[in-house]
């Protein structure tokens, strides 16, 4: 008797739990980003070969957009260490990452040349370059951002008075600017009111 009862409330404690709707681990939610703050993400298996790894100095060197200047000022700073920022990500539909470049001085890491190349049958092209320096091209959500630092008279390297942002479309097979968004920093040096900065 005793060990039929047993069975009898181990099958009921069974039953009750598998209808209760319960779904394991995941009534707990996702893990925290504690938990996992050591895992390495992983490329989506959705889009393989996406991105490709590029030498951009080599590419900077042989490309004839490139003014002689930057590629004369493109050296190494240390050892074999070239002062160039590379960025991958999708700005023009191109079912490779597109290849953000930007050439910085090696003593204060001012931009002088920011770059775009887009992959087209296996060969990358520029398809956007800006060597008004001082200078910074980047991927914001997708979008071709492009910083310019604004330096009044006497102002130092370091201390810009202000900064132009513009962003970029990719429409009908280039980039399309949108008006400018000037920042002045103001004497604080704790930034200043964001505006459109008026057309030339």
């Amino acid at each position: 008797m005793i060990t039929a009862g047993a069975v009898l409330a181990a099958l009921a404690l069974l039953v009750a739990a598998c209808g209760t709707g319960g779904t394991g681990a995941r009534d707990e939610g996702p893990a925290h980003a504690s938990a996992v703050a050591g895992a390495v993400a992983s490329p989506s298996a959705s889009a393989p070969g996406v991105y490709k790894k590029v030498d951009a100095v080599t590419l900077i060197k042989q490309d004839p957009q490139v003014s002689t200047t930057v590629k004369n000022e493109l050296k190494p700073c240390s050892g074999e260490e070239y002062p160039v920022d590379v960025t991958y990500g999708r700005l023009t539909g191109s079912t490779r990452d597109d290849v953000v470049v930007n050439v910085l001085t090696c003593a204060d890491a001012v931009g002088i040349g920011s770059y775009v190349y887009r992959d087209e049958g296996g060969t990358y092209k520029n398809v956007f370059k800006t060597e008004e320096s001082p200078v910074y091209a980047e991927i914001d959500q997708g979008l071709l951002t492009v910083t310019k630092q604004v330096y009044k008279k006497g102002d130092p390297i370091s201390s810009p008075s202000g900064e132009d942002v513009i962003t970029y479309d990719w429409s009908g097979g280039r980039f399309v600017g949108r008006p400018p968004v000037h920042t002045d920093y103001g004497k604080t040096g704790t930034g200043g009111d964001a505006t459109p900065a008026p057309d030339n």
